[in-house]
């Protein structure tokens, strides 16, 4: 048997108001005068009062990312080769937002060191050079993007990360006050991202006890925070700060499993977002994960949000095609849910008419 060796954030700093920490944690990493580039949320594109506490110095940049769709190469190549263009060189990229803007700080710093295309990256340990310094701040909590070791990316034929030992950021701030705003949905969808992290990791084939003491901890802080409050408080922005951590922890020495899996094939062909995409695939999961699933649809109930239904109906042969073949190439997420065997529980057959439930 031979354990992964794997590689953790470098720095973190967590409590309320830490983000006025901010100037003094990335000093010591500016080179000369090569900027430091700030990718923030497109969110926050009104709110002045908020970009104004960015510590810019310099040459130094925001640059809004559109965050509409998931992230996709095309799109990291692009900023890669505009901030090249511009600079040649930059001290490091700073995501302030949700998943997606982290997961965008983290592919661009990467492809800043890195030659060729993101798109060729798209894998397990491909990255060959170190990135440039990336620090990452969620203002949205759930994904775990702020601890992964992956930037998941829709590439020309398929959606998968860049799964590498140098895409965990060299610093992440962790300050409860900026999700304290969060719209309710977009909220909800993000944590359940973690909730589901903690069930597939929790349920799968590939738990040890390094992964069960973060994703049981994460796991009882959602219950926590979704069933037995009764308000959201500072106390729950605080509790899903540290759930999200605790969830990609989890998953980062194990896997997830069968909603991360389908709700990747939903997300290439509709681009459905990470969160909600999960969310509409979980709540048809009741044979692989029952318990769960009847928690999560009294998570829903109790919070009165919309989970989407019916969104495949319409699809053509082709359209089911190309998400199965998306879905099934993630053979670590379905051998993590299902067991080494997984191609004979789960056929292509059976993958379609679980798509066409959706």
């Amino acid at each position: 048997m031979k354990f992964r060796n794997f590689k953790l954030v470098g720095y973190v700093i967590f409590g309320r108001g830490a983000f006025n920490q901010l100037d003094e944690i990335i000093a010591p990493h500016r080179k000369g005068d090569a900027p430091m580039i700030f990718f923030v949320d497109h969110f926050f594109e009104k709110n002045q009062p908020f970009i104004s506490r960015i510590p810019l110095r310099g040459k130094d940049k925001v640059v809004f990312i559109d965050v509409t769709h998931e992230p996709k190469t095309v799109y990291v190549d692009r900023l890669r080769d505009e901030l090249k263009a511009e600079f040649g060189e930059v001290s490091g990229i700073i995501g302030i937002g949700g998943g997606s803007t982290m997961d965008m700080a983290k592919a661009v710093s990467l492809m800043m060191t890195n030659p060729g295309s993101s798109a060729d990256y798209q894998g397990w340990d491909l990255i060959k050079k170190p990135a440039v310094y990336k620090v990452g701040i969620p203002t949205l909590s759930g994904t775990g993007a702020e601890v992964s070791r992956t930037t998941v990316l829709t590439g020309p034929t398929k959606k998968l990360g860049l799964n590498s030992d140098y895409t965990p950021f060299d610093q992440i701030l962790l300050d409860p006050e900026l999700i304290k705003n969060a719209p309710v949905n977009q909220r909800f969808y993000t944590a359940m991202d973690c909730y589901i992290h903690c069930i597939e990791s929790l349920e799968g084939t590939y738990l040890n006890a390094f992964s069960r003491s973060y994703g049981e901890k994460a796991l009882e802080l959602c219950q926590e925070i979704y069933l037995k409050k009764d308000r959201w408080d500072d106390d729950a922005d605080e509790k899903l700060m540290m759930a999200s951590y605790a969830g990609g922890m989890s998953i980062a020495y194990s896997q997830v499993g069968v909603a991360h899996a389908v709700s990747y094939g939903l997300s290439y062909l509709l681009g459905t977002k990470h969160g909600i995409g999960n969310c509409i695939v979980f709540d048809k999961l009741e044979e692989f994960y029952p318990a769960g699933v009847k928690e999560f649809k009294q998570m829903v109930e109790k919070h009165q949000v919309e989970i989407p239904q019916h969104i495949t109906k319409g699809l053509t042969d082709e359209d089911f095609e190309k998400m199965i073949n998306v879905s099934m190439g993630l053979a670590p997420l379905w051998e993590n849910a299902l067991g080494k065997d997984w191609q004979q529980k789960m056929t292509r057959e059976k993958l379609r008419k679980l798509y066409e439930k959706l």
